[in-house]
């Protein structure tokens, strides 16, 4: 019996995208949950969507959202399912964008909570331009290349924003939504918090503490939610940021480490030996002569 629990890689892949040919890749898709959002459009076929017991047919150029946590399935509907494609992204890396706007987590707890419209029609997906979207995306996850990142959040935002208008068209009270979820941690939501004081002194026992939980309670679970300890998630998040300013900046190290949470540069260092196997000195030089190559 295969587990119902699906990792992902928050930290090197907050967001993922896919297409998925039903007639090349294992289907039905089983049963399955995870602590990421899921957008799903279906390109060619019709497809039989189950979330939390509830079930879905979702035809060409329709789209759904699968809130995190949600249980969920794919299968073939009366029409054949050829082709769809899909955006998985973790909530926790999407921040309230203003002083009025919720976090991304809190809208998604809030709108699941108010039990809205998650399948949404050919029209509908057209009106959110949800093919440009998916497409950009796609797009966008191909090579490592200067702001794709930013385009896909962006991109991201776009379309929950776009759907956030139309619930409060149809009802929604934004307006009874948390603006913030800081003050609500959890294991499913923990990383918004640790993304947001990541330059600072940060320590699993006081993150342990804001999510109500023991040291060791939250340990075991944070270890078995994320495939790592949360001391080691911490640092691995400095080292993937400490990268983007080796690669992007021409800042020296000690403005990085002060920037990503090290002690001073020598901390940074030995940490980024550790985990990438050479200084950071050699990794920015050797990004560099790869750009170069790409160019001649």
């Amino acid at each position: 019996m295969h587990s119902l629990f699906e990792k992902q890689d928050s930290l090197n892949a907050p967001v993922e995208t896919f297409v998925y040919d039903t007639d090349k890749m294992p289907f039905p898709v089983k049963p399955h949950w995870h602590y990421f959002a899921e957008f799903l459009y279906i390109l060619d076929g019709s497809a039989e969507i189950t979330c939390d017991e509830r079930t879905y047919t979702v035809g060409k150029n329709e789209f759904i959202i699968l809130f995190p946590s949600a249980v969920h399935s794919i299968s073939h509907s009366s029409e054949e399912l050829k082709l769809f494609t899909g955006i998985k992204f973790d909530t926790a890396k999407f921040p309230g964008t203003s002083s009025y706007t919720p976090s991304v987590s809190s809208i998604f707890r809030y709108a699941a909570q108010a039990q809205v419209q998650i399948h949404f029609s050919a029209a509908e997906s057209e009106r959110f331009h949800c093919r440009e979207i998916f497409t950009d995306c796609l797009d966008e996850s191909t090579g490592y290349r200067y702001g794709s990142d930013v385009i896909q959040r962006a991109q991201i935002y776009r379309l929950i924003f776009a759907v956030v208008r139309y619930w409060m068209e149809n009802g929604l009270d934004m307006g009874k939504c948390p603006v913030t979820s800081s003050d609500i941690c959890g294991i499913e939501n923990v990383t918004e918090f640790i993304d947001s004081e990541l330059d600072g002194d940060l320590r699993v026992a006081d993150i342990a503490r804001k999510c109500h939980m023991s040291y060791s309670g939250f340990a075991a679970k944070f270890h078995e939610s994320y495939g790592m300890s949360c001391k080691e998630y911490i640092e691995r998040m400095r080292i993937y940021k400490a990268e983007e300013y080796l690669v992007f900046t021409d800042y020296d190290l000690t403005f990085i480490s002060e920037r990503t949470g090290f002690a001073d540069s020598s901390h940074l260092i030995r940490s980024f030996r550790k985990y990438r196997g050479l200084t950071p000195k050699q990794f920015r030089m050797q990004k560099k002569r790869s750009d170069q190559g790409n160019t001649d």
